[in-house]
């Protein structure tokens, strides 16, 4: 099946590569471009591609602010473009939360130094977005955007105690498709068991950031257990997701460094282009990306480490994302006597990741995105 994409970019360079790129994939058909904001939306309601790439920093009208649109009138997966900086990060989140599926980096060197290595991963993200939960059969606006909960004072991370501002929070939309064949139904599970654990570790890709945020906004500022997160991500753009977790939820979150010690109530995110491991002691080791692995952070490197140091004292979740990552290290927990969680199909942005830990039988509860948090609360005394 011929995937048909929009190309979106004020860039008349970056438009004619990226559809040259797209257009030497016979899967692929770019069937316009745009070079703003306001084209874009006029675009997607004549054409009605399967996936639009789009580009931020536009005349006329933004990318985030054309997402925004889009997402109301007619909800299409995309693929936005960033620069890999600190402020390029804060606008790919904003973008995520606006409705964008995934990223890639913008990086006009890469075009012309590995134009093979490009291609392979600009089809690969065209083809997985194309078939992610973003386009629904109806949609309404999203609801006006609310306040997150004030938040309890909580301890720092160096013991001190702080008070983390109020922030606005998005809506999640988390409707299943139905132009493609809607997905099976949710699988439910009872309520959890019960455990006094000694680590929470949660696993994510593609459709992530909006999912974590979703899952730890949820939880009180006295959370019993330490949570570790790992979602795949790059170098630049962890810092920031990490502050932005942080002013958003009760619990205090960081991006981890090495030699960080577990605590309840805080979440360490692992550093993009690294692994992060944790020892018997309940500190934080933070590795070198192993070339070797695709995936830096990898889940099933950090589920691992968490096996072999906290034995059945963990619970792991997979949520949203490609590929199979965490299966393995998933597997490793259950021969422990760990829980495993997955996402459910239809709140998933991508059912991969939990759909491998499905698939192999290492689930033991399936719940949606919105009954994680609460179900964490239950779960964790």
């Amino acid at each position: 099946m011929v995937v048909k994409v929009l190309v979106v970019d004020d860039s008349g360079f970056f438009r004619r590569r990226v559809s040259e790129i797209l257009s030497a994939d016979p899967t692929i058909q770019v069937i316009g471009t745009a070079t703003n904001g306001k084209e874009a939306i006029d675009q997607a309601l004549a054409l009605k591609p399967d996936v639009i790439t789009m580009d931020y920093e536009m005349p006329l009208m933004d990318g985030i602010t054309a997402v925004r649109h889009i997402m109301q009138r007619c909800p299409t997966p995309v693929l936005m473009f960033s620069s890999l900086t600190h402020e390029g990060a804060r606008v790919t989140l904003d973008a995520l939360d606006a409705g964008a599926v995934d990223f890639l980096p913008k990086n006009f060197e890469d075009i012309s130094r590995n134009p093979e290595k490009v291609k392979q991963m600009l089809c690969e993200k065209v083809h997985s977005i194309s078939r992610s939960n973003r386009r629904l059969s109806s949609y309404s606006a999203p609801a006006p955007v609310v306040s997150a909960p004030a938040p309890v004072p909580r301890p720092a991370p160096g013991g001190f105690v702080s008070s983390a501002p109020t922030a606005s929070i998005a809506p999640v939309r988390t409707t299943p498709i139905a132009s493609r064949g809607a997905p099976a139904p949710s699988s439910t599970s009872g309520a959890p068991k019960r455990k006094a654990y000694k680590l929470v570790a949660i696993g994510t890709s593609t459709g992530g950031p909006v999912a974590l945020q979703r899952v730890l906004t949820q939880l009180p500022g006295n959370f019993p257990a330490p949570i570790v997160l790992v979602q795949h991500m790059p170098a630049a753009f962890t810092k920031a997701f990490a502050e932005r977790l942080d002013k958003l939820c009760r619990i205090s979150v960081k991006e981890a460094e090495d030699g960080d010690i577990l605590r309840p109530g805080l979440a360490l995110l692992a550093p993009g282009g690294k692994q992060m491991m944790i020892d018997g002691r309940g500190a934080v080791r933070i590795l070198p990306g192993d070339e070797r692995l695709n995936y830096k952070p990898c889940v099933d490197i950090t589920f691992g480490s968490a096996a072999k140091s906290f034995g059945d004292k963990v619970l792991a979740v997979v949520l949203t994302g490609m590929g199979a990552d965490g299966r393995e290290g998933a597997r490793m927990l259950k021969q422990g006597g760990s829980q495993v969680w997955a996402q459910d199909e239809a709140s998933c942005v991508i059912y991969g990741m939990p759909m491998a830990i499905v698939k192999a039988n290492l689930a033991d509860a399936v719940y949606s995105l919105d009954d994680i948090g609460k179900h964490l609360v239950e779960a964790c005394h």
